[in-house]
């Protein structure tokens, strides 16, 4: 039997356990891969619904159970559950793949039911950081959280400050919305001194460590790497998760 993953909102767990997972196409990831892989849709779900919490149910289905496998973005194949795993298991970077039962999943099949964390994941696409968001009716609909933000930065008459500009801006930065936005900048940019902004490690805002750890992904040298094995032990759970991102990467690397 294959064990696959899928995530729904936390509202949905009654439902499950009395009848299973409903719908014609059920999207799920093996659960035989690594944790990140799995639940790599966990944030990007969040941020389309607007539910806070979600959960994983773990299902089984027959291995010769005909699903669809590919990247969200490209052609999906048809193949038994079994290849579908091996398939997922094979790639390099399996972050944007999805498995696809055409089927409801029956009470019956249902493993388990789990609470995960709630910052696992990409957003928008994977890589998504650093790069300047579409800002297209398609890809940012009226409503998506920060939607308003991001089209005023990001328009077409949008120009990308420079260096001495951001760092002008942080300065005079009072709002936590104003350091985050510079530090998105700096993120998209920047591969110079970590120390010009060592001290929002700081910061009472875990939305500015946040955004701070996100940045330092882009910066080099053992100062970057430092702050980011400390904020790697933030109490706020996004910090730590966003931390750990940027420590495997290969930008904030030891000189």
């Amino acid at each position: 039997m294959a064990l696959f993953t899928h995530l729904t909102a936390e509202k949905n767990v009654a439902g499950v356990r009395r009848a299973g997972i409903r719908g014609r196409r059920v999207f799920c990831l093996p659960a035989m891969v690594p944790y990140v892989v799995s639940h790599q849709w966990l944030r990007e779900l969040r941020r389309w619904s607007g539910q806070r919490t979600y959960v994983a149910v773990d299902f089984r289905v027959p291995d010769d159970q005909v699903v669809l496998v590919g990247h969200y973005n490209g052609p999906e194949r048809e193949m038994s559950a079994a290849q579908a795993i091996a398939v997922v298991r094979a790639q390099e970077d399996a972050r944007g793949y999805q498995v696809v039962v055409p089927r409801a999943i029956g009470r019956a099949e249902i493993h388990r039911v789990r609470h995960v964390r709630q910052v696992t994941g990409w957003r928008y696409e994977p890589d998504a950081h650093g790069k300047v968001p579409c800002s297209c009716m398609a890809c940012l609909p009226v409503g998506a959280y920060g939607a308003v933000g991001i089209r005023v930065r990001f328009g077409d008459d949008w120009v990308m400050p420079s260096k001495p500009e951001l760092m002008d801006r942080l300065a005079a930065a009072v709002a936590v919305d104003e350091i985050v936005d510079v530090l998105w900048y700096l993120g998209s940019r920047s591969r110079g001194a970590s120390e010009d902004v060592a001290y929002l490690a700081d910061h009472p805002s875990p939305k500015v460590r946040t955004a701070l750890a996100g940045a330092l992904a882009r910066y080099r040298g053992r100062t970057a790497v430092t702050l980011l094995r400390r904020l790697a032990d933030d109490p706020d759970d996004e910090v730590r998760e966003t931390a750990v991102e940027s420590l495997t990467g290969t930008s904030a690397e030891e000189s």
